[in-house]
């Protein structure tokens, strides 16, 4: 045995120990020496949402750069289990966006595995018509059928009521997001759909934290997804998430995320199921290599670790996060309540305790003002808006000509297309930027409400 050789071994490793300790410290410290300025009102922009973090994100993403292992590794692993714990699920799979989620989430319904409950071509799916792209997208691009629902104005979800009137023969799945954070009555629809022997997948990217009778939202669904955009309540950059109790459903979506691959070895692993070299598929020889078997038609939708490892640091803080976002949201509800004559503000649905995403905003028709004159005395002041993502999505040229069915009359999408934007509630602001935006909206009434 080399000794020496063992010996020079172990006074490298012992090396590269103390140096990333170092280079470690000094992220950290790199961090502090950047601490920001006071706020100024009417100079510095009041953001509608954003990253926010400290110098255990910036450690965590050189930590991980450090190892180099530049696909899903020890960080992404770690990620899945929190959230998992989290949620009570057992199966959480991390993805590059939340759109890569709804993607990997439906095609999963798709899967010929499911025999009898596979989603076809032509059969339908009830969502919602104001609500964000990428809730709807995958279902036409899998040739499903949307059947668009109606929202409720201040909650902005649909009613059972409207889910329910939305039913046909052809229904298979009912795919809706937790809008802004609130809730629809989920605990109702979840008792509809196993009624009707449909799927449910909750879109979740815009409430995680959300509660419904007294239940994380995200556990109620077949599937549930997560976006982890700078935007979202955690933020890895760019990254979502595909969570569910089923162990069948979340095997389908491993191998929709990993290229359709039959094969569940993680990356770097082999013959984790011990069969590699002698099993049948299709026409396929017997014994064909089983990580190289493909079953389904699938996608590369994995995330980095260097993502991954921002969000183990995020997920750490996702109760003061969560606790932020209804902090903030609460400051803004009692401020702007003084103006609910012409402004329709933010509400949650009953038996929810909504994790808000934004805090939503939609100009009555009877107010002697305009959604665009509001929302450019709020620009004015750099206080940023967005408006409720689509408004009515039919409205959009992209989707002009698809196939997809409406439920009823959309007039409070369309009157969200027109009359409705949110601000922001997220953990960055601080009461001084809150009050400047209560501060704007008083002066904005005392000119234009009379």
């Amino acid at each position: 045995m080399d000794l020496g050789g063992l010996n020079q071994s172990f006074l490298k490793m012992d090396e590269k120990k103390t140096l990333r300790h170092e280079i470690l410290e000094l992220v950290r410290r790199y961090h502090a020496a950047g601490a920001p300025a006071d706020f100024r009102p009417g100079e510095d922009f009041v953001r509608y949402s954003g990253r926010h973090y400290d110098e255990h994100e910036l450690m965590a993403l050189v930590d991980a750069s450090l190892d180099f292992w530049l696909t899903a590794g020890r960080y992404a692993e770690e990620f899945e289990t929190g959230l998992g714990d989290y949620l009570g699920l057992d199966n959480v799979l991390l993805v590059n966006s939340g759109s890569s989620a709804n993607l990997v989430a439906f095609s999963t319904l798709t899967s010929p595995r499911l025999k009898d409950r596979q989603v076809k071509p032509g059969d339908e799916v009830i969502t919602v018509a104001a609500g964000f792209p990428t809730t709807v997208n995958p279902i036409v691009q899998n040739r499903a059928v949307p059947v668009f629902v109606d929202v409720e104005l201040g909650t902005y979800v649909p009613t059972l009521d409207g889910i329910e009137a939305a039913l046909s023969p052809r229904t298979k799945a009912v795919m809706i997001a937790h809008t802004m954070g609130v809730p629809y009555p989920v605990r109702e629809v979840r008792a509809f759909c196993d009624r009707h022997r449909l799927w449910l997948i909750e879109d979740n990217c815009d409430a995680l934290g959300s509660r419904y009778d007294g239940r994380l939202t995200a556990t109620y669904g077949d599937l549930a997804t997560f976006s982890f955009y700078p935007a979202h309540h955690l933020t890895m950059g760019e990254g979502g998430a595909v969570a569910t109790a089923s162990e069948e459903l979340a095997g389908i979506a491993r191998s929709f995320r990993d290229w359709g691959r039959d094969c569940y070895c993680a990356g770097g692993e082999n013959n984790t199921c011990g069969k590699r070299f002698t099993q049948q598929f299709g026409r396929l020889p017997l014994g064909y290599d089983h990580k190289y078997v493909y079953s389904h038609i699938g996608y590369n939708l994995k995330v980095t670790d260097m993502q991954a490892a921002v969000g183990v640091a995020q997920l750490r803080k996702l109760d003061d996060f969560v606790a932020a976002r209804k902090r903030n949201h609460a400051v803004l509800a009692a401020g702007l309540d003084r103006h609910e004559r012409h402004l329709l503000l933010h509400r949650a649905t009953p038996n929810s305790d909504p994790s808000w995403f934004g805090f939503v905003i939609t100009v009555r028709p009877e107010a002697p003002f305009t959604r665009a004159e509001l929302v450019q005395a709020l620009d004015a002041a750099r206080i940023e808006t967005r408006n409720l993502f689509c408004g009515n999505l039919l409205r959009h040229p992209a989707y002009a000509e698809i196939e997809h069915r409406v439920a009823g009359p959309l007039t409070n999408s369309d009157l969200i297309t027109t009359r409705t934007f949110f601000i922001g509630v997220y953990p960055g602001l601080t009461e001084p930027m809150l009050q400047h935006v209560l501060a704007t909206v008083d002066r904005f009434m005392a000119g234009k409400a009379g």
